[in-house]
């Protein structure tokens, strides 16, 4: 009977190995592929300067950008804990999303703090009462403020969010201490170079919409 043990275990901790390096793998692919996407998109403009992984789901990496644009830039790429299947089992039932993180320094600090989240609600009635005819409503943005009034330096901020037509960001901050500026986008929202490169233009579009008072 222990002999049968023993070998059920050994049986186990090496599909265990297996699963460990093969996912390993996976997410080194997978993050590499990431930070190759942002290095095409970035052009002639930037370039990576070193990277390393933090355990087998976090990769964090500096990158090197014009001074006009930001300063101090580290991205940062979250996978899902793959190698541990218990882990791995916990997010995908909490529905955990893979991101993207992005975080620099602007030229000139914000005078004010801002956190910018991405939230989603669906609603429907019930089985029996439910209607053949819907009519939907696209409600403006809500803003939520201490302050007790206006601050006319959020209003270039929250158009260049408005009006950019990449609405996938999962939220987005502006402070006055470093970083000043940091943003977060799920992966599966980036398919390749192009859709890199349109994040990174949203990215300078918000921080010029930060820099517009001080411009």
């Amino acid at each position: 009977m222990g002999r049968f043990f023993l070998i059920d275990g050994l049986t186990a901790a090496v599909l265990l190995g297996i699963w460990y390096v093969w996912f390993m793998r996976y997410n080194r692919r997978k993050g590499t592929t990431v930070l190759r996407w942002v290095q095409s998109a970035c052009a002639d403009k930037g370039w990576l300067l070193e990277s390393h992984w933090v355990g087998t789901s976090l990769l964090q990496a500096k990158l090197h950008l014009p001074s006009r644009w930001f300063g101090d830039a580290r991205l940062t790429v979250r996978l899902l804990p793959r190698t541990i299947p218990a882990q791995w089992i916990i997010s995908r039932w909490r529905k955990q999303k893979e991101t993207l993180s992005f975080e620099a320094d602007l030229d000139c600090a914000p005078a004010f703090q801002l956190d910018v989240f991405n939230h989603r609600w669906c609603g429907r009635s019930r089985r029996k009462n439910r209607s053949s005819e819907w009519n939907a409503y696209r409600p403006g943005p809500v803003v939520l403020t201490t302050r007790e009034e206006w601050a006319h330096e959020l209003t270039p901020v929250l158009n260049a969010l408005v009006a950019s037509q990449e609405k996938n960001f999962l939220s987005v901050r502006f402070c006055p201490d470093s970083p000043h500026f940091s943003a977060t986008v799920a992966l599966e929202t980036l398919a390749d170079q192009e859709s890199a490169a349109a994040v990174l233009g949203v990215l300078r579009e918000l921080a010029a919409g930060a820099s517009a008072k001080q411009l």
